[in-house]
């Protein structure tokens, strides 16, 4: 994930929920915390709910990954 500004906060999971995640990511070679991050992040991209950025600089804005780009293909 990109180094941005984090804002901290609790999360409570059940244990089998917990579980689940912790093996995800250990089986993705992430952290827990980045394993969520990574779940939420992809929960918004297909939500189409995270914000609009600039694409490369050149002013267009999109919220349109490259991996939405190769779907299409």
């Amino acid at each position: 994930m990109a180094k941005e500004k984090t804002k901290p906060f609790v999360l409570r999971l059940d244990s089998a929920t917990m579980a689940a995640v912790e093996k995800w990511a250990a089986d993705e070679f992430r952290s827990t915390n980045g394993q969520l991050q990574w779940i939420v992040n992809e929960a918004l991209r297909k939500a189409r709910r995270l914000p609009k950025h600039k694409n490369g600089g050149n002013g267009e804005l999109s919220n349109t990954t490259n991996d939405e780009k190769n779907d299409n293909i």
